[in-house]
């Protein structure tokens, strides 16, 4: 949520800044419920005024034994305009918190302007493409050939966009989640939190009210099936004042995530990369203001670390305006290359939100100066579990048809060397 102070001091550079999403967002009616609540509090104000005064003209009657029915008519009818008056600004500031809750955050000043994916920029590559004999195979077929994923059998369990994995193919994603863990444990704390939350764990952040469609809802309970370990873990410190000796903290969870995909009819439609129930490893950040573009690159830097010990290329791209998600401030996407569709596919975000989530939270710190402010969120994926399957068997893959297990992860996988 945007700062209401930043909102009524400076609306013509918010509106400049929400442009450069190509949000498409009109700020008249809030501007007009903003007014409407102001004038109303005078309004109460001055009725207030009249009712301290009226209190000393009741008391000055009373000792004169003057009669005082008339102001106390006034006064009962100044208090039902008091209450009215209430009730309108009520109504005034639910309408303006509700169309807070459908704008976008404010993208960051280093972010690029552009309209869409085609525009971002890209920062970096590590690592080489692998060279083939032949034309290299889609993962899903390789996982089919080596009997380690079944999408037929998934299928008719739980319909499309599902992936049954058996033998190797299970052990290589458990494999995956147990190194991601390790690898992040010198500096996450580990967290196993629920996989079902209420409207307000994802209204903070950001999911409500804007993507319900892309939720699966458990209508009984008005709850939800998580789409990212990132909405439990930011909902850990909501509605808590954090001193700045806690900060910054970091959390790392292993949750199986559920998305209904859609608006994405066509997209993928085979393999791994967008499935409506995956595994991923999340990274959360709550960060002092000061320092959390730091820390968004030292987050960057341990989704990183992943592929480079997985020995997968990749290459990192910096979002632009029209890219961002829809609380992100900042984004930086991890793509890891896809042999057999020859493009880089995205395997992580890293992303700054910082204090748009947390004033829906409202998670707060107390400074080195005793200021009580709203810190700064980040996440990113450390990483997409199913992502990096189908990178290992396209990358690893071999002319016999087996696939290489990257050397970091034989120890998870009991010393297997490949998948034959």
């Amino acid at each position: 949520m945007l700062e209401l102070k930043r909102l009524r001091e400076d609306i013509n550079t918010v509106k400049k800044e929400i442009e450069k999403r190509g949000a498409g967002i009109s700020f008249d009616a809030w501007i007009k419920w903003d007014q409407t609540e102001r004038e109303l509090k005078v309004q109460i104000e001055g009725l207030q005024a009249r009712k301290n005064k009226a209190s000393e003209e009741i008391v000055a009657l009373k000792k004169k034994q003057l009669p005082t029915d008339a102001i106390l008519a006034e006064m009962k009818q100044v208090s039902q305009q008091v209450e009215t008056l209430k009730l309108e600004i009520k109504t005034a500031q639910e309408e303006g918190a509700a169309f807070l809750l459908t704008v976008p955050n404010i993208p960051h000043a280093s972010v690029p302007v552009g309209k869409n994916e085609d525009e971002n920029i890209e920062i970096r590559q590590w690592g080489h493409r692998p060279l083939f004999p032949c034309t290299p195979r889609p993962h899903w077929e390789i996982g089919e050939r080596l009997g380690i994923l079944d999408f037929e059998r998934a299928a008719k369990m739980s319909g499309a966009r599902y992936a049954l994995y058996q033998g190797l193919g299970a052990r290589l994603e458990r494999a995956l989640i147990n190194f991601m863990l390790d690898l992040h444990q010198h500096r996450y704390k580990e967290i196993i939190p629920p996989l079902i939350v209420n409207r307000e764990s994802m209204t903070v952040t950001g999911q409500l009210p804007k993507f319900e469609e892309d939720l699966f809802h458990i209508g009984a309970e008005d709850a939800f099936l998580i789409p990212t370990g990132e909405v439990p873990l930011t909902n850990i410190h909501r509605n808590e004042i954090l001193s700045h000796e806690q900060l910054p903290i970091f959390y790392v969870a292993y949750t199986p995530c559920f998305r209904r995909e859609a608006g994405s009819y066509g997209k993928d439609t085979r393999g791994l990369i967008r499935q409506h129930q995956f595994n991923k490893v999340e990274l959360v950040i709550f960060s002092p203001v000061e320092s959390s573009y730091t820390l968004l690159e030292q987050l960057l830097s341990d989704a990183e670390e992943v592929l480079k010990r997985l020995e997968l290329h990749y290459r990192v791209v910096a979002l632009c305006t029209g890219d961002l998600s829809f609380a992100s401030a900042k984004t930086y996407d991890i793509e890891v290359w896809m042999p057999a569709q020859g493009k880089f596919r995205e395997i992580s975000s890293c992303s700054n939100f910082e204090a748009f989530q947390a004033r829906r939270a409202d998670i707060r710190y107390r400074t080195s100066a005793g200021k009580v402010i709203h810190l700064h969120t980040l996440n990113g994926s450390g990483l997409a579990i199913g992502r990096t399957v189908a990178a290992i068997l396209e990358n690893n893959q071999q002319a016999d048809g087996s696939v290489l297990i990257p050397e970091v992860l034989r120890p998870y996988m009991g010393g297997v060397e490949r998948i034959v």
